[in-house]
């Protein structure tokens, strides 16, 4: 009969959110909900807590933005528009990228109810997000550490009237990196309250914060445990370590019409590769935690825009970003932790559109690869690719790593640092989309 009810369940009308909102979703292009949104939503109406385990690209912002701001409205028509309440929703995101998103969201659902709406991140001024919580903002998005530092040290802040707390990509928030700044968020905001979490992967941290934090939650998992989209396919390549570059080269060249997400293990090798594959002529740019974050989001905006259609990235880019058009996702490193592969491949293949993940495991890495296929209960296929073919490229290949390595060394690019604006601007002139490639690739 449950399953009947959901069946019947064909627009966000349905759910019961209000027409302003439903108005909303259409001029979105949101027709139908998804999964995760037709489990939650009414739950979360009905004034329950929640914890939504569902697939990246499934929705999940949604999910919870619906039905907090259906709840403000509500207070808007019950207190008036004057007497709104402010400070009325936080949500944390683990990355800055992620929560830059989420706002986005939240105000373009909020486009036709004069929604007010702050993001708080790091490696932005942080006086003008001082200004923008002086105008009293309803919905605060931020990361943990940012939000802090506000709490400590801007005057008249305070979330003493918070209703909604939203902690989306729950199971990263939860890692030790964030667990003093979370505890003195939790320390300051009410008990009384609404409470959310979302992940794509549910970990004993999250069911830990369940017990502490939430109240009678309703668990809605709209997906398995650990697992990705039926519209993924999924291979890896089993190849020595030395001919790695030659693979993501053949990989890159057979693909060229695609967009594209490299993922490295560090930020030096998102650095280097994208130089490699710049002196290539394959329109790559780098994306990592060590760049400010102007130079971040300008060069997502590139990727997102189609100036650059190959992004090489950590994993500070694996959490939450919808770039609707995502072809493929390569595992250039394996990841160590398994968990963080869900991650990755969910950048692709996103809300019903299909994707490819190549991971390439050298054999340094197949111990982390097989936690992988244990983890998704899975064993891949094998990406087809002739080595006579690949070893093709080694040459113009081994040549533009050369040239690049000279380059980096040149302008002090291999250093960790933070800042160095003189080394950022040659680093972004080299890269930059106006720049030219020194050498286009060629087989032997």
């Amino acid at each position: 009969m449950a399953e009947e009810e959901k069946e019947e369940i064909k627009s966000f009308k349905d759910l019961g959110l209000c027409d302003e909102l439903v108005e909303a979703c259409d001029s979105l292009g949101w027709n139908t909900p998804t999964k995760i949104q037709v489990e939650a939503i009414p739950h979360a109406l009905g004034g329950k807590d929640l914890i939504g385990l569902a697939q990246t690209g499934s929705g999940k912002t949604g999910a919870f933005a619906l039905p907090i701001l259906h709840a403000l409205l509500e207070s808007h028509s019950k207190q008036g528009y004057k007497s709104a309440p402010v400070f009325f929703a936080l949500v944390l995101s683990p990355t800055r990228e992620l929560a830059i998103q989420i706002a986005e969201q939240f105000e373009a659902l909020g486009s036709g109810i004069n929604l007010k709406c702050a993001v708080l991140v790091g490696g932005v001024d942080i006086m003008q997000q001082q200004i923008a919580l002086g105008k009293r903002p309803h919905i605060i998005v931020g990361t943990p550490g940012r939000l802090v530092d506000h709490l400590t040290n801007t005057k008249g802040f305070s979330l003493r009237m918070l209703k909604y707390l939203v902690l989306d990509e729950a199971d990263r928030l939860l890692n030790e990196d964030f667990e003093k700044a979370l505890d003195d968020i939790l320390n300051v905001i009410p008990r009384d309250r609404h409470t959310y979490l979302f992940s794509a992967t549910m970990t004993k941290k999250v069911k830990k914060l369940q017990r502490a934090c939430l109240r009678n939650p309703v668990k809605i998992e709209a997906a398995s445990k650990y697992s990705t989209v039926d519209t993924l396919k999924q291979q890896y390549r089993f190849i020595p370590a030395k001919y790695k570059d030659c693979y993501l080269v053949c990989i890159l060249t057979e693909m060229s019409g695609c967009t594209s997400m490299v993922f490295t293990r560090t930020c030096d090798a998102t650095r280097l590769l994208a130089f490699i594959l710049r002196n290539l002529n394959i329109r790559a740019i780098p994306i990592s935690g060590q760049m400010t974050q102007a130079k971040r989001l300008g060069a997502l905006n590139k990727f997102k825009s189609g100036e650059c259609n190959v992004l090489v990235c950590t994993d500070v880019a694996s959490r939450g970003l919808d770039i609707p058009s995502v072809d493929m996702v390569i595992n250039y490193d394996i990841p160590t932790n398994s968990k963080d592969y869900i991650h990755r491949v969910g950048r692709t293949a996103r809300a019903g559109r299909s994707g490819v993940a190549i991971s390439l495991v050298n054999q340094y890495e197949l111990e982390w690869y097989l936690q992988i296929e244990k983890l998704i209960g899975k064993k891949l296929p094998e990406y087809p690719a002739q080595e006579e073919e690949v070893l093709q490229y080694l040459e113009s290949v081994t040549e533009a790593k050369r040239l690049s390595q000279m380059k980096l060394k040149e302008i002090g690019g291999t250093k960790k640092r933070r800042g160095g604006d003189d080394e950022d601007e040659d680093i972004e002139r080299y890269l930059g989309v106006k720049g030219k490639s020194s050498k286009k690739v060629k087989r032997k």
